[in-house]
């Protein structure tokens, strides 16, 4: 998936692909505007004080967390705990598959 495809979903798992965190996965929490929204991952980055990323510096992945996603609708918050959860079960889900040599989605990044 493209950036410029789709726009981003709240529950929505990224790829960190610029900056200090490059090569980490994170959770969409918010959106802020077309360019811009907050990630977390509930160990580095809580919910409680979100990164702030440039859509250009994320690789977005086809999947979003429906318990993530829920919770932030119907509270306004998810759980750091709900987070790390999410993230470790797309992580071994899905991400162990593209090591195998699968595609996801088409794309490839090579760092």
């Amino acid at each position: 998936m493209n950036e410029s495809d789709s726009s981003p979903r709240i529950g929505q798992f990224v790829l960190i692909t610029q900056g200090r965190d490059a090569g980490q996965y994170a959770v969409i929490i918010e959106i802020l505007d077309d360019r811009f929204v907050l990630i977390a991952d509930g160990d580095k980055r809580k919910f409680n004080c979100p990164k702030k990323k440039n859509n250009h510096h994320l690789e977005f992945f086809d999947y979003v967390s429906p318990e993530v996603q829920n919770s932030i609708f119907e509270t306004g918050r998810v759980t750091n705990g709900k987070l790390r959860f999410a993230l470790s079960k797309f992580v071994n889900e899905h991400v162990t598959d593209l090591k195998k040599g699968e595609h996801f989605d088409g794309e490839r990044r090579c760092n």
